[in-house]
């Protein structure tokens, strides 16, 4: 799979100048981390389920997650595990390859159970998502997957590792006077399962939920203080750039008032839109999408990569943001020259910014690891040129 590889060749001929790479659930896992891009929840009780997968990988999704967690009710839990079973077969049986799936699990019981129950449909499988992830509640989940992945069945045919995607969403975390001890204990855990955590989750809903609020769709996590504080905090410890850190996802965004339809008698018409980008952007701003272009924006700003999605009208725009410009890419190269490791510093490319080397370099080695598996926009294309491509037409 690949990041726009639902749409044609020749289409990312045109607007790519580095196309995005391929990649598969056995690539590296800092490969795989970069490359979850908007992560799509949906409720394990879906009736057709493999169906759902398949269709959404079709349409650019590249990572899913299976929710037996809070998207269905507590009576629901035994039919949901049921209906992953069959769904997993259904998905097996089809040989087609589905985005990576994780499942999102309650408690670390269910990790072991499932693995057994899935049989050799497990092979299709990358990881289990853990909910409400301190230190004391999130070893028992890292030792059960540990302790299950090496009972899978030969059968089963798994050559990969089952990842593990902790959520940082516990009262714990958000509340002052626990917050530094909570980080600390967090950071030590996922340090010791450091080649099992693939990538870091934040659940902001949670953390709004402990203070009551709920942020409006004109406005984005960092403008909610408490939010954005924790956040920051987060990436302070566990999102380092020294080789130290973890790649932390972007929270979700809770808003899908915007369905494809309404775009596709604009997108229809060309991969270049004949000079209706305008119209667009301002279609995405008046049908609520604003809040959420801005708030992919400043998870990057921030520190984050990737984001997590409840709503399919979600995905591409996450994906179309995260491809990096030319601009950027002229920057980050010139920076990493191996003629500059001394330091220094220089005129960038497009002659309207200073690059210096030093303090620069780790931002450049992040854009190109961005690079590769999103890909590099030709000079004279933009967010709204990618949307446009890649939402589907029919």
């Amino acid at each position: 799979m690949r990041h726009f590889g639902h749409i044609a060749p020749e289409v990312r001929q045109r607007l790519f100048h580095r196309e995005p790479c391929a990649f598969t659930a056995d690539s590296p896992p800092p490969l795989l981390a970069s490359a979850l891009g908007a992560t799509l929840y949906s409720p394990a009780t879906r009736p057709r389920l493999a169906d759902d997968v398949l269709k959404q990988g079709g349409r650019g999704v590249t990572s899913m997650v299976l929710c037996l967690e809070d998207s269905i009710d507590d009576a629901e839990v035994g039919e949901a595990e049921e209906n992953l079973v069959r769904q997993f077969a259904d998905l097996a049986e089809r040989g087609v390859e589905p985005p990576l799936l994780f499942i999102r699990v309650r408690e670390a019981e269910q990790i072991p159970d499932l693995i057994r129950r899935l049989g050799p449909s497990v092979r299709l499988l990358s990881g289990f998502v853990l909910p409400k992830f301190t230190e004391e509640r999130g070893v028992p989940f890292l030792e059960a997957l540990t302790a299950a992945e090496a009972e899978i069945a030969p059968e089963a045919d798994v050559a990969r590792r089952l990842f593990a995607m902790p959520v940082l969403e516990s009262p714990e975390l958000l509340h002052l006077e626990s917050r530094a001890d909570t980080l600390a204990g967090i950071a030590r855990t996922v340090d010791k399962y450091r080649d099992r955590v693939l990538a870091l989750r934040l659940g902001v809903t949670d953390f709004c939920s402990a203070y009551g609020l709920r942020r409006p769709p004109d406005m984005t996590a960092y403008d909610v203080q408490i939010v954005a504080s924790v956040i920051a905090d987060v990436v302070n410890v566990l999102g380092r750039a020294d080789g130290t850190g973890h790649i932390v996802t972007g929270p979700v965004w809770e808003y899908f008032r915007v369905q494809e339809r309404m775009f596709k008698p604009q997108l229809r018409r060309s991969p270049f839109l004949e000079g209706r980008a305008d119209e667009l952007r301002q279609a995405l701003i008046e049908h609520d999408m604003d809040g959420l272009l801005r708030e992919i924006e400043l998870d990057r700003a921030n520190g984050l990569l990737g984001k997590t999605c409840i709503h399919p009208s979600h995905v591409l725009p996450v994906h179309a943001l995260s491809v990096v410009s030319h601009e950027e890419f002229s920057d980050a190269a010139d920076i990493l020259r191996p003629e500059r490791g001394g330091g220094g510093v220089l005129r960038s490319s497009y002659t309207n910014k200073m690059n210096e080397v030093k303090p620069h370099r780790a931002w450049a080695e992040r854009t190109l690891r961005r690079a590769e598996v999103f890909g590099v926009a030709r000079e004279d294309v933009g967010f709204v040129e990618l949307l446009a491509a890649a939402v589907p037409t029919t």
